[in-house]
């Protein structure tokens, strides 16, 4: 029988604990190298910050709706203040993963799934989660440990929801489209998904990604960041840009999805997750998809004669059947799906 070994690699805070130099499978060809890919020299508060209550108020809901539209046609990705999240819940989750991820090694979390053997690794472990539909959580996956994990989680994803549905109320409402358009995509079965991201210190940081460069699949990505360690960066204009940490901020992050339903006015961003020498990060991505029976099309009113469809429609499995098989490979299926 083949060996199959390869397929599931050796955890990665394992392995950043016995070896000087990352093993062949993590380091990037030589024009990868994270060093050799140009880094903005612009301060990091270039990324767009939108506030959450403006967009709710009368006085404000237009002129924050201009930001959003603008931050999401040219970035594809801004932070957000006052979305009401308590600091404590916040800072209370990350410290519990944190001390998830300390616990002696447990089954349950582990590395991306590897495709084949020369597939480049990246180095973080991750603990990936379905916490929508809540009736298809599997809580035998759900830490028992720390015992305030799941209660902090649980506060955590009713928040993300609240979020969710605004944003994308906003975002509909600056595409000229009904208010509630985007968010009536969603159905019952429509998948959410928490991520809690492990970066363990790298000893060599210039050779390899904790997270190599691609878009997110879904619809919209709230991050929760380490706001002490930075380490994302995101693509524009041919440049990489540090996200700065910024304690208490959520990040969100368009998806191809939307980028797909807004027919190519928002942009689904490229973005990468750098490793650090001496220090750890933590993360939690949240990831909001769709029934993976529903088809994904550029909305209807947004078409015309000089804004033609962009994209093939297709269903949500099938577009994530292609997205990992392109993501293993460090390409985008949604270039492949472009008409």
């Amino acid at each position: 029988m083949a060996d199959e070994s390869w397929r599931i690699p050796m955890l990665v805070q394992e392995l950043a604990a016995k070896v000087q130099q990352p093993p062949t499978r993590y380091v990037q060809p030589e024009q990868y190298h994270p060093v050799s890919l140009a880094v903005s020299a612009e301060k990091p508060d270039s990324i767009p910050v939108i506030d959450l209550s403006r967009l709710l108020t009368a006085d404000g809901a237009d002129d924050e709706g201009s930001k959003l539209r603008l931050a999401s046609e040219s970035w594809g990705l801004f932070l957000v203040d006052n979305h009401e999240i308590e600091t404590s819940l916040m800072d209370d989750l990350i410290n519990a993963s944190r001390e998830f991820f300390h616990l002696p090694l447990v089954e349950g979390y582990g590395n991306d799934p590897v495709a084949s053997k020369d597939q480049t690794l990246d180095w973080l472990d991750r603990l990936h989660l379905r916490v929508e539909p809540e009736d298809e959580r599997n809580l035998v996956h759900w830490p028992e440990h720390p015992k305030s994990f799941r209660a902090l989680l649980h506060q955590y994803i009713l928040n993300c929801k609240r979020i969710k549905d605004c944003i994308l109320q906003a975002m509909a409402r600056a595409l000229g489209l009904e208010e509630d358009y985007i968010v009536a995509q969603f159905n019952n079965k429509a998948p959410s998904f928490a991520r809690f991201n492990y970066y363990p210190p790298c000893p060599r940081p210039d050779l390899v990604f904790g997270v190599k460069p691609h878009s997110d699949s879904g619809v919209l990505t709230i991050l929760l960041m380490d706001k002490d360690v930075g380490g994302l960066q995101v693509l524009k204009d041919g440049v990489w840009h540090n996200v700065p940490t910024s304690p208490h901020r959520l990040l969100i992050n368009i998806g191809d999805f939307l980028e797909i339903m807004s027919n190519g006015i928002f942009k689904s961003p490229v973005h990468r997750a750098v490793t650090n020498a001496g220090k750890e990060r933590i993360s939690l991505a949240m990831f909001h998809g769709l029934d993976p029976e529903k088809e994904i099309e550029p909305a209807p009113a947004l078409l015309h004669e000089n804004q033609p469809v962009r994209y093939r429609k297709m269903k949500a499995k099938e577009y994530l059947m292609g997205f990992y098989e392109h993501f293993c490979r460090g390409t985008r299926f949604i270039d492949a799906v472009k008409i």
